[in-house]
Parts: C-alpha cells; structure tokens; sequence
C-alpha cells in the first residue's frame, strides 16, 4: 500500500479509522476554555456574597445586650431550666406596660329639660262631669260628704258641688288641675260610691290606674225568677256575709250586692276570679266547693307577689 500524501500546511485534519470499530470518527475542533468559566463562576458567588453582605443590619452600640439565640427547629430547652414531661420549658412572656387613656367624649349638647305643661298652657277647656245620685245614697252622702269632698278638692285641684234639683254631683276643672285625667278619675270615684261601696275602698280609683268596676246581673249569668232568685242571692253573701268577705279577701277585690246586681271593684285579673266564683254560686255550686277553690286562687296570688 502506498504511504498518504503528506498534509499541506493550514489544512484541517483528516479523520482517520478506528482500529478496533472500523469506522471514521472526527475528533472535536471546538477549543475548550476552563480558565474563563471559573472566572465567571467566581464573579457571580462575589455579587451574592456581596448583596447578603448589604442585606445584613449594621449592629448598633446599644445592641449589645440583644444577643442572637441559635435558632433551630422545635421547642428551645435548657438545662437549667425544668420543663414539663416533654422536656418543653413554657416562660411568661414580657410585655411592656401599657397605659390606656380614657377619652371623655363630651355630649354636643345638654339634653334640655322642660317644665310640664298645665293643662290651661295645653288649651284644655273648661269641662263639666255629672253624677247622679239614687235616692238609697242620698242619706249617705249627706253624711260623708265632708270627707268624700276632701281627697277631691285638695289633691285633685278641682270644684265640686250638690245640685239638689237635678240630684246629681257636678265636677269641673280649675286652673290649679295638673293632670287632664283627674276629672274623669274624680268622676269614677264618685260613681264607686253610688253604686254601693265605701268610701275608703273608692279612694283606691283615685290613687291607683289600674282599678275598674265591673257590673253585670243575675240574669246574665242563669234565669231565675221568685224565691230561686232570693235563694241565689243568699248563697252570694252567705251567713252574715260570710261568703262574701271570703271571696274578697281571696281575690283583694271589693263587691257591692244591689238586689240582683252585682258589681266588682279591682284589677283586671283579680276580677276575673272574683267573677268566677259569683257565678258558680249562682249556677248552685255549694259554697264549700266554692272554699276550696278559693285557697288554692290564693296561694297563687300569694306565689306570684
């Protein structure tokens, strides 16, 4: 075989047989520069250390007593100290004292405050209340009538007077009245009276608001006519009023026994309990019966005050 030609100068190399393959293979031209890729690397981890450096706060004079623990992952234990059955050690926490100030926030005005107003300032006529007398009060009104005119002229502020020829009371209103609705309680004071009950027991629907008079008959209740009426009648009073008083004082009301009219002086609820027990008499309940519902009525009223 004849020797290769001998490479002219400047010429690139001519790829040659593997010895063991058989095959051509080209040897890299590509110039490898390790010195400038660690120049390069060594510039980027400068500007990294550099811009940590600049992050990091410059320690001050009066830092020296703020000493960095070593930070690490979990609770911090201590020798010295005792900790729980895991060994945690739980410390109180200091806080700095905080003082609060109270702010007294001061109402952009005063809440004004006025007189009441009389009723002449509220242009409240002159009015007038009439109350006829029956003539089975007549006599007892004459012989009250001091202490009947007291509670109404110097408490009330209003002017009272008998008209003997219509045989009624008539009631006005003066210029002293405070209070618009003292005519119309003086008015049902007056009416208590006639229908039968005391004077004392009366006075109560002046002093308190919450008092009324309920009416009704015999008749409303069971139709009952001759001696079955008279009989009725007895069994609502009772042996020398005995009944009577019993259901007062169990239901703190007041009853006025007319013929056969009834009528009931106290609150709403009391009368209502009041009425009930009327009228099961009425219907012929026996009073003992009557009794015992009345002690139980009370020990409820008793309980609930």
């Amino acid at each position: 075989s004849s020797a290769p030609p001998p490479s002219s100068p400047g010429a690139a190399p001519r790829p040659r047989l593997h010895p063991a393959k058989g095959r051509r293979c080209a040897r890299s031209a590509r110039p490898v520069s390790r010195p400038s890729a660690m120049a390069a690397q060594k510039a980027s981890s400068i500007e990294a250390a550099t811009r940590r450096a600049a992050e990091v706060p410059v320690p001050m004079d009066d830092d020296d007593d703020l000493a960095e623990e070593p930070q690490g992952y979990g609770p911090m234990r201590r020798n010295q100290e005792k900790g729980d059955e895991n060994g945690i050690v739980f410390r109180p926490a200091e806080v700095e004292d905080v003082v609060i100030e109270s702010v007294d926030e001061e109402a952009p005005y005063a809440k004004p405050e006025f007189a009441a107003l009389t009723p002449k300032q509220q242009g409240v006529r002159r009015q007038l209340r009439r109350v006829p007398v029956p003539p089975h009060r007549m006599t007892p009104l004459k012989n009250s009538w001091q202490q009947m005119l007291q509670p109404v002229v110097e408490h009330m502020k209003l002017q009272v007077r008998m008209n003997t020829k219509r045989r009624c009371v008539e009631l006005r209103n003066s210029d002293q009245t405070d209070d618009i609705g003292s005519l119309q309680k003086a008015a049902d004071y007056f009416k208590a009276y006639m229908l039968g009950f005391d004077q004392p027991d009366c006075v109560a629907l002046l002093r308190l608001d919450d008092l009324f008079v309920e009416s009704f008959e015999v008749q409303d209740v069971k139709r009952l006519n001759g001696d079955h009426l008279s009989r009725c009648i007895g069994r609502i009073a009772g042996k020398d009023g005995k009944t009577k008083y019993a259901i007062e004082n169990a239901t703190r009301t007041r009853i006025s026994l007319c013929d056969n009219k009834i009528h009931i002086l106290g609150s709403f609820a009391n009368i209502r309990l009041a009425r009930d027990s009327v009228c099961n008499l009425i219907l012929g309940s026996a009073p003992g019966k009557v009794y015992t519902k009345l002690r139980t009525v009370s020990k409820r009223l008793q309980e609930r005050i």
